[in-house]
């Protein structure tokens, strides 16, 4: 599978002007001013990053010049001068999980970003991925696990790990770590991926549940997880797509695309049930009539498709049923961008199962909507 030379024009990178609908300029200082945990930074500078500086991310046309990781004057990348602050070097994790290991993990391309020019945050992103990979509790299948203190499995992982794990080994030539990264997606697959086939919505077979572990026990079938799950697997795609020593990896590439589709699939084919009628958008728990539409989820879930369009135009490009489809998500989210950036409603990103709509800005929902806007910006050039 190899990726389709659509971004021989330069000029793309050059923040093309692409109205998305609402001023995403205002999405973004909300993302900025409302972040205030280890995920919601590592998700804010990604959507800076695919937003001020594509060139430079996963999504880019040549992410790794030479077959690495650039070098970068991180006080002209938005992204990184961002996120620098919250970073540390000298500890064990890039920043306090508050009980998470996946969490600290989602600031990793960043470190390993700014460190090409300053080794402390090189040894930093090094110490982060020791602990993912070889510190971290696995469960019965060799999954690592979502929480340091036992075995949990939680599809929000997927965005965290897996992509700084992917991207770190880009950056150290290691092809194991990237194998054993794709491998950990479907690890979690197997866990996660609901068992719809006795249900009355077979048509959803594909989503992922939640959260499973002795713990935490959340098998909902929740928007912003299977958001999580897709985003995350896509951007391990890009990097094995475009690394030039994974990019003839053939099988592990259509792996992933299949886990994302699945996915997406289950979501689409079940919209008479995940999609709530009045608003447009998906509900918090896709299979549960309910609840209500809400904007993390939807906003995440269609950049993903964007992305994939991309990607692999042959399943999700132009004219297929997924761009027909986020585009009417895209729309619905556009009616929901307030005066000043709020998305809304949203779900309560401290409580999944809290059904009073969340009016007053969700962090990382924030994040998923200016994802959602580098996304359609980037497929919009090659419309």
């Amino acid at each position: 599978m190899a990726v389709p030379d659509f971004f021989s024009a330069i000029l793309l990178y050059i923040l093309i002007p692409v109205d998305i609908g609402y001023n995403v300029s205002l999405v973004v200082d909300q993302a900025r001013h409302l972040s205030s945990h280890s995920w919601e930074y590592g998700t804010a500078a990604e959507a800076l990053l695919e937003l001020y500086d594509p060139n430079l991310s996963i999504f880019g046309p040549e992410p790794f010049p030479g077959g690495q990781v650039p070098d970068v004057d991180w006080t002209k990348v938005n992204a990184l001068s961002y996120v620098k602050p919250f970073i540390l070097t000298n500890n064990e994790t890039l920043i306090d999980g508050d009980g998470a290991v996946g969490d600290p993990a989602s600031l990793g391309v960043s470190a390993v970003m700014i460190g090409q020019t300053d080794k402390t945050y090189f040894d930093a992103a090094s110490r982060e991925q020791n602990y993912v990979v070889n510190v971290a509790p696995r469960a019965w299948n060799d999954a690592i696990s979502q929480r340091y203190n036992t075995p949990e499995l939680w599809a929000d992982f997927v965005y965290m790990a897996p992509p700084f794990l992917a991207y770190y080994a880009v950056a150290t030539a290691n092809t194991s770590l990237l194998r054993l990264t794709i491998q950990q997606c479907g690890l979690y697959r197997q866990i996660l991926q609901a068992n719809m086939t006795t249900t009355t919505q077979k048509n959803m077979q594909g989503i992922w549940e939640h959260i499973i572990g002795p713990n935490d026990y959340q098998p909902g079938l929740w928007s912003t997880g299977n958001g999580w799950a897709a985003a995350g697997m896509t951007r391990v795609l890009a990097t094995t797509l475009k690394w030039e020593i994974s990019a003839s990896w053939t099988p592990e590439q259509q792996l992933l695309t299949q886990w994302i589709k699945e996915i997406i699939d289950g979501i689409m084919e079940g919209s008479a049930t995940s999609i709530e009628p009045s608003s447009g958008l998906l509900r918090n728990y896709l299979n549960a009539t309910s609840w209500f539409g809400e904007t993390s989820g939807t906003a995440l879930i269609s950049s993903v498709v964007y992305r994939m369009a991309i990607l692999v135009p042959d399943i999700f490009g132009q004219g297929s049923i997924y761009i027909t489809w986020a585009e009417k998500l895209r729309k619905s989210i556009v009616a929901h961008v307030d005066a000043n950036g709020i998305l809304s409603p949203a779900i309560n990103p401290l409580s999944w199962d809290d059904d009073t709509p969340y009016t007053t800005g969700s962090p990382e929902g924030q994040s998923f909507g200016v994802l959602l806007a580098a996304a359609y910006r980037d497929w919009n050039y090659l419309d």
